[in-house]
């Protein structure tokens, strides 16, 4: 079955954003809109432009000021120079804060079938944390690699409903998620893993265009 593809150009920085959901393609639009580089550049310089008369005047009265401090100032005391601390790891071996890691993507756990989605939205009411992966939360059961929980604390998804179709990391203009590698597990082989999830913006653009609704963003309070 043959779908059209609808396409968005930006006009500021030429960015080319592709979906064949044309409403989905609209979220992403407004995103862009939004986190647009190109196009916040030319805002600050037009409004830079228009400010110059008067940072040159300030600028002019704050170098006399300075030059009149400077000819009366006394030189400051030497200061002796100390070496540097050495960083709480280095050397050592000690992992870093994005290395908090207590579950395992391998088991025994191979005698299960793809669940439907939609992912239950009061999951953390009625599950536990049971471990993390590089500091993300995952809410059990688990039992790898075939049934792997919800990950995530903010930026949420159901790893056994997810089947890798790509839209949400297609969709985030943060780039919160990378994927992972999950062999073994029966409703897809890689999962799109929360690793920036405090990059969040909330746009909501991620979990709008999940086809499997496995997605649940809770926004800070």
């Amino acid at each position: 079955m043959s779908s059209t593809v609808n396409e968005y150009v930006c006009q500021d920085c030429g960015c080319l954003l592709l979906h064949n959901n044309q409403s989905t393609l609209e979220s992403m639009k407004d995103v862009h809109k939004q986190l647009c580089i190109v196009a916040r550049q030319k805002s600050m310089a037009a409004q830079a432009v228009s400010a110059a008369p008067k940072q040159a005047a300030s600028v002019q009265k704050s170098s006399v000021a300075t030059q009149a401090s400077v000819a009366t100032a006394p030189s400051p005391p030497a200061i002796a120079e100390q070496p540097a601390s050495p960083s709480p790891g280095a050397g050592g071996g000690s992992s870093s804060s994005n290395d908090n890691t207590t579950i395992s993507l391998t088991g025994t756990g191979t005698d299960y079938s793809k669940i439907d989605g939609p992912i239950d939205q009061n999951f953390k009411s009625k599950r536990q944390v049971v471990g993390t992966f590089k500091d993300i939360k995952v809410w059990g059961p688990i039992d790898p690699p075939g049934q792997l929980g919800i990950w995530g604390t903010e930026v949420c998804v159901d790893f056994d409903i997810c089947v890798a179709d790509g839209a949400c990391i297609e969709a985030c203009p943060v780039n919160v998620y990378e994927w992972l590698d999950t062999p073994g597990h029966p409703a897809s082989e890689k999962k799109p893993f929360m690793i920036r999830e405090k990059d969040c913006i909330f746009c909501m653009a991620c979990e709008n265009v999940c086809p499997p609704q496995c997605v649940k963003i809770f926004q800070k309070k």
